[in-house]
């Protein structure tokens, strides 16, 4: 065993690394350029202003300058605008609020809004708090209560063993309650902390308070002001930690809540700037510099960033004038360099002097996988990350010391377009703070997010340090120094490292001898074509020798006076180490772009990777280093042999702890998957590999296209993993050792080609067609083949039912007061069962950076204006599931440019539903089998070359979905391959799969309209048979109907009397008189009046008639079907009219005082006056007419039925069993939920003394019945 001593130092530089960047040496050479005087904006999730280090700078100024939530997540409505009534106002959650009297506000009037701390609780506190307030607000009170009714119904049964049928009803009282209280538990749902938002003028400055009490108390709360004037924020509760402040726009109507989304931001925001005034050694790289903390990841889309968000926050940026931007943020692009979001990056950039540093990506070890912004837009500055021995040490505990290298992960240029695409390395990994509601000071985090703001930090010490020297560096005067003065680490590839590992002395020292240089603050814009450097892939680009016509043009800081510009003079010399390169040794430049003939000749190049630069020196400065480069990569891609069953071994390959072996093939035609096997020849280290696969296709991201999986080999053992290729193509296939996987090993891998290719390469079948073919060859080998097609969703497309078009707020101005604008586009549909949905805009998805809109977002609302769900670009990421009902949806675009957004106006979106069960079409090797649908297709061998024709057949109506009509679609995919790994290419991921979804053969398959039903059932014939009736009677009936109908809407009784004397004995009239008596507003007043008609009704009904009748099996009258729809009529006519009788004398008792306030309230009826002429005797007259009415109702239907349920409810209610009432109004809520319903079952809750439960239902209602819908 090793031996350790407990003397050794603790290794503290290993945890936030600086010695290796030149930072630690550069503070100790100058103290003072610690940062001070620099303004760095960190976009992120936000950062906790309370974590450690966040609170001050070296000069003891505030750390934090301002944290503002650009998403729109924090956002809460306050346009209600209230004023008090002694001393308190009603908030929107229903809670009384009193208003401390010590509050100024000369206006008077407060504005009022609610928010769901769930909304913009982080989601590991929302999974901590859920558990922690369900143990303890939830467990305590329902264990007693169950403990509490059981012991009532043991005591019940002990006391009563042969129980009389009221007694039967206390027992089920009892019953009731137990039963209540475990559907209670199963179906227990936290609705979260709900606050009530409060705002008011000072007569200075706006101030709010969020009432975290919960009560009403204000006067226990924080006042705020926006965190920029005071720089004030308060905690969200002592369980939580969750620490918030606020900011308050447009004139008081919104209030942003503002938190940190995740602890990413804090933990960012630590690295480049944490100040530890009685820990120096805990510092971040730049402890003197300041932080603007802009939240750009939404708390609704679980911090996924946004246009909106980073539009924003750029508008902020240059507002707030700040130096530097540290972004840990991006995403594949389908296109580098360009969309609205990059272009306002370059804007502040180019026109406001901003750096902006950022993240290259945690996505290699292939080529070309730099993330956007990051690693392929020109004005930023790409981060990788790199990691040294001392953080395997002290981050990792590794037991080893390994020498430095890039993380397995970092990664890699070059961009699609040619641009080296990684600038720089720094340290990828740090123990630094975290914000306090994760209950931790610290934590290891490791990625690009990290080396980014490492690299920021020491850039900001650089630009502290020129400040205080007078000179203002232009943002390509300081990508120069750091590239030119970046330290090469040996064995890493350019495309990992960059230019090399940040060192901040050094380009320091650059930045201040060559200041005075005439170049020293030049840009220089390369172009090669539409591209920004070189880079030759695929075979054809390969073949013979290319000259390439590349641009120089000097770029000059904003403002630079035009004499400037025209003595621009530059004699470049030209310089290029590489033998199969040829440029031109000089140029003369002046302000504007020359072009220069680069002529690439990579025949004789050996199979493999291919790097160079073509580099532009000043003739006058030489040694400043070059001035500009032209990136070139070249790929020479590897043929397979040729042969059945085409093949590459790698025999022996030896790999140290964070090797990698890239390999270029060309796919060869006719393969459309590999299976790759790696076999270890070493027996005493089990290791980690990762095994990843890119296909480049033009204006395609490299995540649609990629395969990457994580394995571990065992001793001797083996593995085998299969991905989609596309033929005829170059394929890099990545196998690399993980970075932290110690001790060397030996492998064998092969790599084999295989191909089934399908004609069409995607299916359209339309449902009208009844037979649709398609056809699968084998091209390279013996393939066993058994095809099937499975369909997984229904697709349901919507147009907007309204779009409104308008301009936005004050946060949403960009520079020269370009004024952004929204298109709201509102779309409703249904949904049929419950079940899974994804909804997305088809022409927007997939598009963030390099979109041509601002940023889109949409909102699914249930009918009550409830938020279920977001979702943005990647559809695939914001899947819901939703009950049976009707759904709003809501789409957010914006645009600098109305009319770009007026175009919009009829856009299409699209639901899609997951079925509950997969749809299988059958498959038929003949025309004619598919055509009499007899045997279905079984599995085949293919021999290499041959060529299988198949036949679908349509799906059965049945088969349809529900809800489908015409213009929806079902979708899924076929599958061909019948062999193990076949299959499983087939549903190879990506690394982030979620985004980029994928089916080898896509299948789509159109519906038409459904048959056509016979209508009525042929019922025509029956009419003809009925006697003609004479037309005076026809009309004398129509009139008596119209009268009829018109009864409920008059308020007297002329029309009822009227026609009670011609038509007494017709039951409708009667029914409708019941209708018109007890929907009146004055109901309370005729309760008995009601019971009265209700009994006139009753009397109408032959009872004993309708008994028989419901009593036979069948009827064999020829005029059966007549007399069923007659007799149905009155059995509903006799329910309803008891039903109405029941509620009435059931009103009538709960209107007489009570002893129990509860229970009237409960009753859902104002406390009104008593029943008319109540005495004691009148009330036990109703009350017994009650109970013979609750039996006489249970002859004819079931009290839980939905026609009986609001009498069950009373006659409960009146017999104060509130555990009955519970389960009846619990039943009415499932019916019509709505928000009385819900208060009703609160109360009774609170009549059971079920505190918790009701607490809970009533914390809901807000949530569930919002006043508006929520904000974009």
């Amino acid at each position: 065993m090793a031996s350790h001593s407990t003397e050794e130092p603790f290794p503290f530089h290993g945890l936030l690394p600086k010695k290796e960047t030149g930072s630690s040496s550069f503070l100790t050479r100058f103290p003072e350029y610690d940062g001070r005087g620099v303004l760095i904006a960190i976009l992120d999730t936000g950062v906790d202003p309370g974590a450690p280090g966040m609170q001050v700078t070296t000069e003891g100024k505030p750390k934090v300058v301002d944290i503002i939530d650009t998403t729109g997540s924090g956002d809460v409505n306050m346009s209600t605008v209230v004023e008090p009534k002694d001393g308190t106002v009603v908030g929107l959650s229903g809670r009384t609020l009193k208003i401390p009297s010590s509050w100024v506000n000369p206006s008077g009037k407060y504005h009022i809004g609610i928010k769901n701390g769930f909304d913009f609780f982080p989601k590991a506190l929302k999974e901590r708090m859920q558990k922690e307030r369900k143990e303890k607000m939830w467990d305590p009170g329902h264990r007693a209560a169950q403990a509490e009714v059981s012991r009532k119904l043991e005591e019940f049964d002990q006391s009563f063993p042969n129980p009389s049928q009221m007694e039967k009803l206390l027992k089920e009282e009892l019953q009731a309650q137990v039963e209540l209280l475990a559907t209670l538990e199963k179906k227990y749902s936290d609705p979260g902390p709900v606050y009530d938002c409060v705002l008011w003028h000072d007569g200075i400055t706006w101030r709010a308070v969020v009432d975290t009490t919960e009560n009403g108390d204000l006067a226990a709360c924080t006042i705020l002001s926006s965190y920029r004037e005071r720089q004030e924020y308060a905690t969200l509760g002592d369980a939580e930690m969750l620490n918030y402040s606020v900011n308050i726009y447009d004139e008081g109507n919104t209030l942003c809540i503002v938190t940190s989304g995740g602890a990413h931001g804090t933990h960012v925001a630590s690295i480049a700037a944490g100040h530890f005034p009685d820990e120096p050694e805990r510092n971040g790289v730049a402890p003197g510099a300041q932080i603007l903390a802009v939240k750009i990841g939404d708390t609704r889309l679980s911090t996924m960033e946004t246009g909106t968000g980073l539009i924003r926050a750029m508008i902020e940026v240059i507002n707030y004038k700040c130096d530097l931007v540290n972004y840990s943020y991006g995403e594949a692009t389908h296109w580098p360099n360009s969309g609205r979001i990059c272009e306002v990056i370059n804007e502040a950039v180019q026109k406001h002097n901003v750096l902006f540093v950022s993240s290259a990506g945690n996505n290699g070890p292939c080529l070309s996988t730099v993330g956007c912004p990051g690693g392929t837009t020109s004005s930023v500055i790409g981060v990788g990350a790199y990691v040294t021995p001392d953080m395997m040490v002290a981050e990792y505990s590794l037991r080893e010391k390994l020498p430095p290298n890039q993380y397995t992960w970092s990664s890699r240029g070059p961009s699609t377009d040619g641009a080296l695409g990684v600038s720089i390395s720094a340290p990828g990994g740090a123990i630094a703070s975290v914000p306090n509601w994760t209950l931790r000071g610290t934590q290891l985090m490791n990625g690009t997010s990290m080396s980014s703001p490492n690299a920021c930090g020491g850039i900001a010490l650089v630009l502290s340090g020129l400040k205080q020297n007078g000179i203002r560096p232009s943002v390509p005067a300081v990508r120069r120094a750091l590239e030119n003065t970046a330290l090469k680490v040996d064995d890493i590839e350019v495309f990992a490292q960059g230019h090399g590992i940040i060192q901040v002395d050094k380009a320091f020292d650059y930045l201040m001898q060559h200041a005075p240089l005439p170049t020293s603050n030049l840009g220089f814009t390369i172009s090669v074509g539409s591209h920004r450097g070189i880079y030759l892939r695929d075979l054809v680009q390969v073949g013979t020798p290319f000259d390439h016509s590349v641009g120089i043009e000097p770029v000059f800081p904003e403002n630079t006076e035009n004499s400037v510009r025209i003595s621009l003079q530059l004699h470049l010399a030209l310089t290029c180490n590489a033998s199969w390169v040829h440029c031109p040794s000089h140029l003369e430049l002046m302000n504007q772009c020359r072009h220069v003939n680069v002529r690439v000749d990579p025949q004789g190049l050996r199979e493999g990777l291919h790097y160079t630069e073509v580099c532009g020196y000043d003739t006058t400065a030489p040694n400043a280093g070059p001035l500009f480069r032209v990136p070139i990569t070249v790929i020479i891609p590897m043929k397979v042999p040729n042969g059945h069953g085409p093949e590459i071994s790698f025999t022996d390959v030896h790999f140290k702890p964070g090797q990698i072996r890239r390999h270029f093939i060309t796919v060869p035609q006719g393969a459309s998957w590999a299976e790759i096997t790696l076999t270890s020849q070493s027996g005493d280290v089990s290791s980690k590999f990762v095994l990843h696969a890119v296909h480049l296709v033009k204006q395609r991201a490299y995540r649609a296209n990629e395969f990457y999986k994580f394995s571990s080999l065992l001793e001797k053992g083996s593995l085998t993993e299969a991905f989609p290729v596309l033929p005829g193509r170059t394929v890099e296939i990545c196998v690399a050792r993980w970075w932290a996987s110690l001790g060397d090993v030996t492998i064998n891998y092969t790599i084999s080609f295989h191909g089934l290719m399908t004609t069409p390469s995607s299916l359209h079948i339309h449902a009208s067609e009844g037979i649709s073919s398609f056809e699968v060859t084998s091209p390279l080998r013996y393939e066993d083949i058994s095809p099937s097609v499975t369909l997984k969703n229904w697709v349901q497309p919507l147009r907007p039912t309204s779009a409104k078009t308008k301009a936005l707020g004050a946060r949403d101005v960009l520079p020269n007061n370009r004024q952004l604008y929204e298109i709201v586009l509102t779309y409703t549909f249904h949904q049929p069962k419950s079940g899974e949905v994804t909804p997305s805009c088809p022409l927007l998805c997939e598009l963030l950076y390099e979109s041509e809109f601002d940023s889109q977002l949409w909102m699914l609302f249930d009918q009550n204006k409830r938020l279920l769900g977001s979702g943005d670009a990647y559809p695939h990421q914001y899947s819901l599931k939703l009950e049976k009902g009707d759904y709003t949806v809501r789409l957010q675009v914006r645009h600098e440019q109305a009319s770009e957004l007026e175009r919009l106006k009829d856009l299409p979106f699209i639901v899609s539903h997951r079925m509950s069960n997969t749809l299988s079409l059958d498959v038929y090797e003949t025309h004619r089998a598919a055509l009499l649908s007899k045997k279905k297709a079984n599995s085949l061998t293919l021999s290499p070359g041959a060529c299988q024709p198949f036949y679908i057949t349509a799906l059965p109506d049945e088969k349809i979905p529900k809800g489908t009509g015409p213009g929806c679609y079902l979708t899924g995919s076929l599958a061909v391959s019948k062999t193990e790994y076949g299959k499983k290419a087939g549903q190879a991921t990506a690394k982030h799969q979620g985004k980029f979804k994928k089916d080898i053969v896509p299948v789509v398959y159109h519906l038409i309209s459904p048959p056509n039903k016979a209508k009525n059932g042929g019922k025509e014939k029956e009419k003809e048979t009925e006697k003609e009736k004479d037309v005076k009677e026809e009309f004398s009936e129509a009139l008596r109907d119209l009268k009829i109908q018109w009864m409920t809407k008059l308020d007297n009784n002329a029309l009822y009397d009227e026609l009670k004397e011609n038509f007494s004995t017709y039951l409708p009239l009667h029914v409708q008189r019941l209708h018109q008596l007890d929907s009146e507003k004055e109901r309370l007043k005729r309760l008995a009046d009601i019971a009265a008609a209700a009994d006139v009704v009753v009397s109408h009904i032959d009872q004993t008639a309708l008994a028989v009748y419901l009593s036979m099996k069948t009827d064999p009258r020829p005029d059966a079907a007549t007399i069923k729809s007659d007799m149905e009529k009155q059995k509903s006519s006799l329910l309803d009219a008891l039903c109405r009788k029941g509620c009435a004398l059931a009103d009538q008792l709960l209107q007489a005082p009570q002893e129990e306030g509860g229970a009237s309230a409960g009753g859902g009826v104002g406390g009104g006056a008593r029943a008319v002429g109540s005495s004691d005797e009148d009330s036990q007259d109703v009350a017994k007419t009650l109970t013979d009415t609750f039996w006489e109702v249970q002859k004819w239907a079931d009290l839980t039925d939905s026609k009986v349920l609001s009498f069950s409810y009373k006659h409960a209610l009146v017999n104060k069993m509130y555990g009955r009432a519970l389960k009846y109004a619990s039943k009415i809520v499932e019916d019509r939920p709505s928000k009385d319903n819900w208060k009703n079952c609160a109360q009774l809750m609170r009549s059971l003394e079920w505190m918790h439960c009701a607490n809970f239902t009533e914390n809901w209602l807000p949530i569930m019945y919002p006043s508006e819908y929520t904000p974009f």
